[in-house]
């Protein structure tokens, strides 16, 4: 899979989900603002939904910390 430019605000929204989920306290309005982010992100760049959620996800979870 290619690398993906997410756009910051995505990126944003994918940090917040993530710190939630680590402390326990996904709401379901961040998760619904990250899939819908998503989508449109995928809609926009003409990418398969489920490669930009994935490269999101590696993107933030996995990130090189510098």
């Amino acid at each position: 899979m290619a690398t993906i430019d997410f756009p910051d605000d995505l990126i944003a929204l994918e940090r917040t989900a993530w710190a939630e989920i680590q402390a326990g306290r996904l709401t379901v309005d961040t998760a619904r603002a990250v899939h819908e982010g998503i989508a449109k992100f995928a809609q926009e760049s003409k990418l398969a939904r489920l490669d930009v959620e994935m490269g999101l996800k590696k993107a933030v979870r996995h990130a090189v910390e510098a």
